[in-house]
């Protein structure tokens, strides 16, 4: 790997929470059934921590950055069933921090196993104090008054955002766009294009920033929207890459047109499963035995798949799937399924 495809990032504190590189693997068999495009998965499922997934990148530096500041509690929010909760619980019981979690009922789903299995029993069993809001509640608003409650009583706070999406968050996956580019330098391959889904916009932000950082072409990462409307995403990705960009390379503008997101698969919202979600779990899972969840890679892999079917890629394209976990979500979305 050349010096231009490597970034430092030792200024910033990082607290290790994954051990060395996540595999990428080769989808043979899906490959040789959709045709002409090779199919290759960077499994950021595969983490020991909390179950996995793409946050633990995020929260190496959030967590970093909270016990530089000698932080003793970490506040956050999101979605009941959300993976950023579950794994900052995990991150935070690992690196001795109070955690608690302010999650809104956001998702229209009444049943059981959305209300109490998956994510929500796990951040439980990691040991986060959770505070149950209804859906239109203003979740930042709820941490921020909790996090003052908590200094008044004499604790030191750190308020992690959406997703753990914030600039310092999104440095992760900066550190994630040079690992893929290091091991495509070993694996004698060159990636056409890195798809992923997009909610808070912190993983595809890092990405684009990381690979322009390094002189690379941003646009190669694509990612479809699961979250917010599609204008909506490219606004706080673009606003997100470029405080990202600005810490890699101060000084300097992220490029112009930099951040790519195609649309159509979040259905009628966030967390509301697609009959194209659907197909994509179960063809994933058929043919190559991974499992995708119903959210965010679900989604995202049936946008690609579409991708796919539609020639929109190039023939012999290499294309990169980013999985980012999520797995406890398929036992809280049973009834979906």
């Amino acid at each position: 790997m050349s010096a231009s495809r490597s970034l430092d990032l030792t200024a910033f504190p990082r607290y290790p929470l994954i051990e060395g590189s996540t595999p990428i693997q080769h989808l043979s068999r899906l490959s040789n059934a959709l045709g002409d495009v090779d199919i290759y998965v960077k499994r950021d499922d595969l983490m020991g921590l909390g179950g996995g997934g793409n946050k633990l990148r995020k929260l190496e530096f959030l967590i970093g950055e909270a016990t530089a500041q000698g932080a003793d509690t970490i506040v956050t929010v999101g979605a009941r069933q959300s993976n950023h909760a579950r794994l900052t619980a995990a991150a935070a019981a690992k690196a001795g921090l109070a955690c608690e979690l302010v999650l809104t009922r956001t998702v229209p789903r009444y049943d059981t196993d959305y209300l109490d299995n998956g994510n929500i029993l796990l951040d439980t069993l990691l040991g986060a104090r959770i505070h149950d809001l209804p859906g239109n509640a203003d979740a930042m608003a709820f941490a921020m008054t909790r996090a003052d409650e908590l200094r008044q009583a004499g604790h030191n706070v750190y308020l992690a955002p959406l997703g753990g999406s914030s600039a310092t968050g999104c440095l992760g996956y900066a550190a994630c766009a040079s690992e893929i580019l290091a091991q495509a330098h070993d694996a004698r391959l060159t990636f056409d294009r890195i798809v992923l889904p997009n909610g808070s916009g912190g993983t595809q932000a890092g990405l684009v920033a990381g690979m322009a950082a390094m002189s690379e072409d941003p646009t190669r990462v694509v990612a479809y929207n699961v979250l917010a409307t599609h204008e909506n995403t490219v606004s706080n990705t673009r606003i997100k890459a470029a405080e990202a960009f600005a810490l890699l390379r101060p000084g300097m503008m992220l490029p112009e047109g930099s951040v790519v997101v195609e649309d159509g698969q979040r259905g009628e919202g966030y967390g509301i499963p697609t009959d194209a979600m659907r197909e994509a779990v179960r063809l994933l899972a058929s043919v190559e035995g991974l499992l995708l969840d119903p959210v965010y890679s679900g989604k995202a892999f049936a946008g690609l798949l579409q991708s796919v079917r539609s020639k929109v890629f190039a023939p012999r394209s290499k294309v990169l799937f980013l999985m980012t976990g999520g797995l406890p979500g398929l036992y809280a979305y049973r009834s979906a399924f």
